[in-house]
């Protein structure tokens, strides 16, 4: 987990939202890892096959909540415009992340708006 994130979920008592987070930290992970070509995307499928369709199905009942979050964040350096959240489980295969500079600019505005909704639900 981010630190950052490890620090402000250590308050929390939202078990649903931590199993959240401990999933996007596998996509973020492997988002990464595939981008900078430091995992090839065959050796990523079998994490992805697992995190992603589960996300996908989880993300709905998070939606609301981090949207305020991440509509105050910033992605390439402009105010985000598009819910990276959604960005980034569009995503249909592990290959599509090699190249795609658009998912890497909006992995930071998600962190952030997990942080942000962690430290709104622990004041």
């Amino acid at each position: 987990m981010n630190p950052f994130t490890r620090f402000l979920n250590q308050w929390s008592r939202n078990k649903p939202f931590a199993e959240f987070i401990a999933h996007w930290d596998l996509l973020e992970q492997i988002t990464i890892q595939v981008y900078q070509q430091k995992m090839e995307p065959d050796v990523a499928r079998a994490d992805f096959d697992r995190v992603w369709p589960w996300l996908r199905q989880q993300y709905p009942h998070w939606e609301p909540a981090l949207r305020p979050f991440w509509q105050q964040t910033y992605a390439a350096g402009q105010l985000t415009q598009t819910d990276p959240f959604r960005l980034l489980l569009h995503i249909q295969q592990p290959e599509a992340i090699l190249g795609d500079w658009n998912a890497m600019q909006h992995l930071p505005a998600a962190r952030e708006a997990i942080n942000r909704f962690l430290l709104h639900a622990n004041p």
